[in-house]
């Protein structure tokens, strides 16, 4: 069971034994890079340390990783909302370790219309039914690598 993102792309590939689902991300806007602060996409390998949402309505608003008690309007675009479901990545490699004290997620976005373009501010952002069918299909400690482009295996 893995998670494959794509920056050039704009893609995440989910594949687990005989599966393999493809979905549109956001990525952000401002590159690639591992600085605090910075709003960039860290590159490498991770793993998923956190599920959170399980519970919440398609749509909900989380603040520092809790519902709000608000729903987005889905599609009016605009601000960087954190909805539905989060998958909190924590960095496996010396260049990525401070992702999760970066607090860069796998999430929902009030702003669907993004979704396939570099438009987010660290995030991997997704559309919210989206979000919701990866999170009940993969398990906490799920592998996530985060690449520049990809390679097609030759043969």
């Amino acid at each position: 069971m893995k998670i494959m993102i794509f920056i050039e792309e704009q893609r995440l590939i989910f594949t687990h034994e005989d599966h393999r689902i493809e979905f549109p991300v956001s990525t952000s806007k401002y590159g690639e890079g591992y600085t605090e602060g910075s709003g960039k996409t860290p590159l490498g390998e991770f793993e998923v340390c956190e599920k959170i949402g399980s519970d919440q309505p398609k749509g909900m608003i989380f603040r520092d990783r809790l519902p709000t008690g608000e729903k987005a309007e889905l599609g009016a675009g605009g601000k960087d909302l954190i909805t539905s479901r989060i998958l909190r990545l924590k960095g496996l490699q010396k260049r990525n370790s401070n992702t999760f004290d970066r607090y860069i997620y796998i999430h929902g976005t009030g702003d669907e219309g993004s979704i396939g373009t570099k438009a987010s501010i660290g995030c991997i952002r997704m559309n919210n039914d989206d979000i919701i069918e990866l999170y009940d299909m993969i398990k906490q400690g799920c592998r996530v690598f985060i690449r520049k482009k990809y390679h097609s295996p030759r043969g």
